[in-house]
């Protein structure tokens, strides 16, 4: 079983995107800014809202944004 918990919405690009950058979980990207995400050839904005939701969804977000409580 795969150690990553990116949600299955994130596309197969941005998903190899994040694997590629040593980023599998979604309490890593706390540490990860939405420009550095941005920066991943195959991380679009879908992909980054998705992400969003999900960590707005454990109460976490990207580095520099406050997290909805």
């Amino acid at each position: 079983m795969s150690d990553m918990d990116i949600p299955p919405a994130v596309g197969a690009p941005a998903r190899r995107a994040l694997a590629g950058a040593g980023w599998t979980r979604l309490d890593q990207l706390t540490a990860v800014t939405e420009r550095e995400l941005r920066a991943l050839h195959g991380m679009g904005p879908k992909a980054i809202g998705v992400l969003r939701a999900a960590l707005r969804d454990r109460g976490l977000s990207l580095a520099g944004e406050q997290a909805d409580t």
